[in-house]
């Protein structure tokens, strides 16, 4: 499966885990919860799976020169921080 990532992508899924995960602490983890099988999966499937296939993509392989920074990598991961810190700001403004 090839999933081409852009900084649209990467953007979108930010807000969504900043919207998701808030959720998924309430009902899994909280201040006194120690590790969880259930708080765990739940970051893997809302967090990490999500942020693999929308940031980096899959099955898409463009290496950078040896000794070049990918540019491209750098600014999906900048726009996907930069819109889950929005959400979660607007989010905190809004209680």
């Amino acid at each position: 499966m090839t999933l081409r990532a852009t900084p649209i992508t990467a953007a979108l899924t930010g807000a969504i885990s900043a919207v998701l995960w808030p959720l998924a602490w309430s009902r899994f983890g909280g201040a006194g919860a120690s590790f969880s099988m259930e708080l765990m999966l739940a970051t893997l499937l809302l967090i990490a799976l999500p942020a693999h296939a929308f940031v980096v993509g899959f099955g898409y392989r463009h290496a950078p020169a040896a000794g070049k920074l990918d540019v491209a990598l750098l600014q999906r991961l900048g726009a996907w921080l930069l819109a889950a810190a929005v959400t979660a700001a607007v989010m905190a403004a809004a209680r």
